[in-house]
């Protein structure tokens, strides 16, 4: 049993929950920030063992401070909610101030960065730029990169995966992505604790300064479409065409998305760059993972159930 202390952030998020979940399991002390007490997911890791909860936003710098104040351990995944960038950096400088001494950053790559001609995507290259920040203050870091969530799938008509319900019962997903380009999967609700949990075992002797995909699978959309269909016993085909939006959406989100259609539909880009691949790191650190299949069969009827979906019944 640890005594060690770990500082999360954003932890109702699928990530960072996974983490909590799994830490507090094994004994870790676990320093939970989010941004208030709402909903299921926090209410659930209120009531785990080994865990206290910090509510505020992360612009706070005495509820951060507070935060990594005698932690040895960081998990950080920040999101769109604010200056990114700038959010991003006052954690990394006050988990170095703190001295932190295993800072572990859900990071995306900048394919601007590569000299392939290929776009930004605002939101990843917002966490690449906060990469390079860590990287030059030298705090010890690894950094993960994330596949695409299995848990992104939904019948709700929300853009890029929407798994579209048709009158005959089929479903259809309709997106930019090649039909047989491969992309990488994760199941981050099931698998990001355990992987990253075994990432701070390793330590930073192993893992300072790597990237890693965190990506399980690697399947093609007609593959993705093959697994659903075996999983639900019903017909799941993949059309390749442009984003819809038929949904209010974020702010900066359409950008994110134009971005997308870009970069996957007309360059067939590389997932995580030209330098990352995946699964073989990420089996590596935890071999008990969901794969798509798995998550389609049993997990996903549960989720749209929740969303008052009737098509399971």
């Amino acid at each position: 049993m640890t005594t060690k202390t770990i500082a999360i952030v954003n932890s109702t998020g699928r990530q960072a929950a996974s983490l909590v979940r799994v830490a507090s399991a094994v004994g870790y002390q676990v320093r939970a920030q989010l941004r208030e007490r709402e909903g299921i997911v926090a209410e659930e890791l209120e009531d785990l063992p080994n865990v206290t909860l910090f509510e505020g936003c992360l612009e706070d710098k005495e509820l951060v401070r507070n935060l990594f104040k005698d932690a040895h351990l960081a998990f950080i995944n920040t999101t769109s909610w604010g200056d990114e960038v700038a959010i991003g950096k006052g954690l990394a400088s006050a988990a170095k101030k703190a001295g932190v001494q295993h800072y572990i950053y859900s990071s995306m790559p900048d394919h601007g960065s590569f000299g392939k001609g290929w776009p930004s995507l605002p939101q990843w290259s917002s966490k690449f730029t906060v990469e390079n920040y860590i990287r030059q203050i030298g705090l010890p870091a690894t950094f993960v990169y994330a596949g695409i969530y299995n848990n992104n799938f939904t019948s709700l008509p929300y853009p890029l995966f929407c798994m579209e319900l048709k009158p005959n019962g089929s479903f259809e997903w309709k997106a930019p992505f090649h039909p047989d380009v491969p992309l990488p999967w994760l199941d981050a609700e099931h698998d990001v604790g355990p992987a990253v949990l075994q990432i701070i075992k390793d330590g930073p002797r192993k893992w300072s300064g790597q990237r890693i995909a965190l990506a399980f699978e690697v399947l093609s959309p007609r593959e993705v479409c093959a697994k659903f269909s075996a999983a639900l016993r019903r017909r799941v085909r993949y059309v390749q065409g442009p984003i819809e939006v038929r949904v209010s959406i974020p702010s900066g989100y359409r950008e994110q998305l134009d971005g997308i259609e870009v970069l996957f539909g007309k360059y067939n880009a590389s997932y995580f760059g030209p330098d990352l691949r995946a699964p073989d790191e990420a089996l590596g650190l935890w071999e008990g993972f969901r794969g798509i299949e798995e998550y389609a069969r049993e997990v996903f009827p549960v989720e749209e159930a929740a969303n008052g979906r009737t098509w399971m019944n």
